[in-house]
């Protein structure tokens, strides 16, 4: 057996790159259907090693959104069901567990379009988000924290929530996430309606957060080239499956990432109908 080391970036068997550490959160061939009917998922495989940022991309329809919700048990609401395949975190097969559960096993997600309770101040958005961890000095602790890493949450923590900004709402949507102790943070779309600066902060904090604590985080995105930027790893969706994957800064550099997703390609293409059914084509990845 060769002893020579494994190139970084490389993808071991099983979907992890290497060096990366044990995985996570672990999708193996699943397949999501809606009302018996609607294929979504077609035999989804992904993995989210430890203490790392993974994104998730695709355009509208890809099947992101259903990962997650998946991955967070909360297909049954919407009438969808993981019908194959398995779904395994931190070493515990999670595929048929309820969404509560989850959530007390370390598992927090920020849904898209953010959700806060628009009525409640900022701090009661907080506590309401340690609703799974015991009263008393942990809760209080972790506010702290919370207050410590957003510290423009702290100076508004008075404030209704639904006059806040939505950068601001951002914030203490990802700030409530954290409030349950999660060991892994999903992020559905949190680029969504904010202007590039605040996108930019947004994702600003993603990346710190999982420097300066560890947190893996698993996020969900169409804005391909903000996280591109933070993440670790990359995977690419169509059509339900996983059509390209590799280390973000090898995604970051690939032609066709740049030219489907990053909005880089060379100028003049795909004038004549000729060009565009290729471009169609190729686009599938297939």
């Amino acid at each position: 057996m060769s002893t020579e080391p494994v190139p970084a970036g490389t993808v071991l068997a099983g979907g992890v790159p290497a060096g990366a550490g044990p995985a996570m959160l672990t999708l193996n061939n699943v397949e999501v259907i809606y009302d018996d009917v609607i294929l979504v998922l077609r035999g989804l495989s992904l993995q989210v090693p430890e203490g790392k940022i993974v994104a998730l991309l695709g355009s509208n329809g890809a099947g992101k959104s259903t990962t997650l919700k998946a991955v967070s048990g909360l297909l049954p609401s919407e009438h969808g069901e993981v019908t194959d395949g398995s779904i395994t975190f931190a070493g515990q097969d999670i595929t048929r567990m309820d969404a509560a559960e989850r959530v007390k096993q370390g598992m927090s997600l920020c849904m898209e379009g953010r959700h806060v309770f628009e009525h409640l101040t900022i701090a009661e958005n907080l506590v309401a988000g340690a609703y799974t961890q015991k009263a008393g000095a942990s809760s209080a602790e972790v506010l702290d924290e919370v207050y410590t890493f957003f510290p423009k949450l702290a100076d508004m923590r008075n404030r209704v929530a639904g006059y806040l900004s939505g950068g601001e709402q951002q914030m203490l949507a990802i700030g409530r996430a954290l409030m349950a102790r999660p060991k892994l943070l999903m992020l559905d779309e949190p680029s969504l309606g904010l202007a590039p600066l605040l996108v930019q902060e947004i994702f600003g904090y993603i990346q710190r957060l999982n420097a300066e604590t560890g947190l893996t985080v698993l996020v969900i995105e169409q804005n391909a080239r903000r996280a591109l930027e933070v993440a670790d790893h990359g995977y690419i969706m169509e059509q339900g499956r996983i059509v390209l994957e590799g280390p973000a800064a090898e995604l970051r550099e690939n032609p066709d990432v740049k030219e489907f997703y990053l909005g880089l390609g060379d100028e003049g293409s795909r004038k004549s109908y000729r060009d565009v059914k290729h471009y169609k084509r190729r686009k599938r990845w297939l």
